[in-house]
């Protein structure tokens, strides 16, 4: 079971969201949405972004159980947290149907050298972002056009770790449409994401069935 949730951020109230200078801080806003995991030990990996839409902000959260709404609520506008069952819609799509896309990305590359897993760097120009997107799609299960979508928003925000490490992260959003091709696997990318970073807000992609 999955659930899709969405929260309206209160970026007015300055005392409530002072917190939210960070990725990490909107990672743990997210995990203490959902109390019962914490008490449990037992976290589950789950998919978030924060959208801004018509100078609105929203947090955007996927998850195997629902979260708790006055917790989700925390850094939010009372009143305006939600949660809707994704299973139906999951289970609605089929092989060459069209939809409409949103996908928040670290797009980067890995470059293999002594360490085996190699080391990453960031894309950094539209063109180098756009072509790592296209060149997943087949493994991710869809099929990507140039002219059907793009990149609406480009920055890199500031990931503190422990230490006082602070790294900057290549974050891209696309926005367009995509024709799945193989449902499963397509299935899987919506519910375990897209490359790198996803505790911190990358690689959920969510869609809308187009007609």
């Amino acid at each position: 079971m999955y659930y899709l949730s969405r929260v309206e951020i209160d970026t007015k109230n300055r005392r409530k969201i002072s917190d939210l200078s960070h990725l990490g801080a909107y990672h743990n806003w997210v995990e203490q949405s959902f109390p019962l995991e914490v008490a449990a030990g037992e976290r589950k990996r789950k998919l978030w972004r924060i959208d801004q839409i018509n100078n609105h902000r929203y947090l955007l959260v996927l998850s195997q159980s629902e979260p708790d709404l006055k917790s989700l609520e925390k850094y939010g506008i009372d009143g305006t947290g939600k949660c809707l069952k994704y299973d139906l819609l999951l289970d609605s799509l089929k092989e060459n149907q069209k939809v409409s896309f949103r996908l928040m990305a670290n797009p980067v590359r890995a470059v293999k050298g002594e360490n085996r897993r190699g080391r990453i760097y960031p894309h950094v120009t539209v063109e180098q972002q756009m072509a790592y997107l296209e060149s997943r799609a087949q493994g991710l299960g869809f099929s990507l056009e140039p002219e059907d979508y793009n990149i609406v928003q480009r920055d890199f925000p500031i990931l503190r770790k422990k230490g006082g490490i602070s790294v900057k992260l290549a974050r891209a959003v696309y926005e367009g449409s995509l024709t799945i091709k193989d449902a499963d696997i397509f299935r899987k990318t919506l519910t375990e994401g897209i490359g790198r970073e996803k505790a911190y807000g990358f690689g959920m992609m969510t869609i809308l069935p187009r007609g």
